[in-house]
């Protein structure tokens, strides 16, 4: 086999894999964290053995529908921190940008984060919690470039990451369940409780700028 014909193979199984999620996603998007493999494959139009065969099992499944929101929401949250803006609006609309990613779409939300009862065994924990560390660690990234945290920067930049992306992740678990308050309130009171420091510490030099 030449290497034109692997990757128009390559390609084929890409796009096939996509319409696949794409299927996956109307329906979890429909049932939520009920989501059924089977429904899955009759959405898509195919057997289960089949989409087995793509993913392997539901937390394969699971997986790739992970990385596939994670990456649109990490894009997302990028681009709220690169607005040219001030500091403290730019910490608004990076919350603001996570609160409505879930409120937009709760069901996937639910999906990714609870497991249903009676899940058969499917333990959403043991990926969901990769999830949130991807999250962390690229939040860390970006303020260990953007920010002078002294000496110990690379260490405090991973526990302010980490420590936000949790507060970010129970809050809006909370909030998403019981609507207390509008999302604007929301990220007003997240935005205070994290400005203290985030307003005293001075930009890198030479870097992007926070």
């Amino acid at each position: 086999m030449d290497t034109r014909q692997r990757s128009d193979q390559q390609r084929s199984a890409d796009r096939r894999r996509r319409e696949l999620l794409e299927a996956a996603d109307r329906v979890v998007l429909r049932d939520g964290p009920h989501a059924s493999m089977n429904a899955i494959a009759a959405e898509a139009g195919i057997t289960k053995p089949i989409l087995y065969r793509h993913f392997g099992d539901k937390g394969g499944l699971y997986a790739a529908l992970a990385q596939r929101h994670t990456d649109a929401l990490l894009d997302s949250l990028r681009a709220a921190l690169d607005a040219p803006a001030e500091r403290r609006e730019r910490v608004e609309s990076t919350l603001d940008t996570y609160l409505a990613a879930i409120e937009a779409r709760p069901q996937v939300y639910r999906f990714l984060m609870h497991p249903a009862e009676g899940g058969q065994g499917f333990d959403v924990g043991k990926h969901s919690a990769p999830l949130l560390r991807r999250m962390g660690e690229e939040l860390a990234r970006v303020i260990e470039e953007r920010l002078d945290l002294g000496p110990s920067g690379q260490q405090l930049a991973r526990v302010w990451g980490h420590g936000i992306v949790g507060m970010m992740h129970a809050a809006g678990d909370w909030w998403l369940g019981e609507r207390p308050c509008p999302r604007a309130e929301l990220v007003r009171s997240l935005a205070d409780l994290l400005w203290g420091r985030l307003a005293a510490v001075g930009d890198k030099v030479g870097g992007p700028g926070f």
